[in-house]
């Protein structure tokens, strides 16, 4: 039975690395959110990028955009894509510890 839960399968890895640090993070402004990506990214990532990437997720309803904070947050959509995200790399990886 197939979850009524937005996925996240179609996005690129970029954007659902950006969401995962927005959800480790809490509500933040771009450039921290970039700085944690250039840590994790070996080649680093372009600032612009990862504004494009945010205004992405902010169009898809995954991520909202405080204009009085310029903060970034999660959705309830984006969270509960996280999750559903989370739980299918859970079973895989469950999945592969049996065969």
């Amino acid at each position: 039975m197939r979850s009524h839960t937005v996925s996240l399968a179609n996005l690129s890895a970029t954007h659902r690395d950006l969401l995962w640090v927005l959800s480790q993070t809490g509500p933040s402004e771009s450039s921290p959110l970039h700085h944690a990506l250039t840590d994790y990214y070996t080649d680093g990532i372009d600032h612009t990028r990862v504004c494009t990437v945010l205004e992405e997720l902010v169009e898809r309803d995954f991520v909202t955009k405080h204009t009085h904070d310029s903060q970034y947050r999660l959705t309830e959509s984006g969270r509960r894509a996280l999750a559903a995200r989370q739980a299918w790399q859970a079973d895989a990886n469950m999945e592969g510890s049996r065969e």
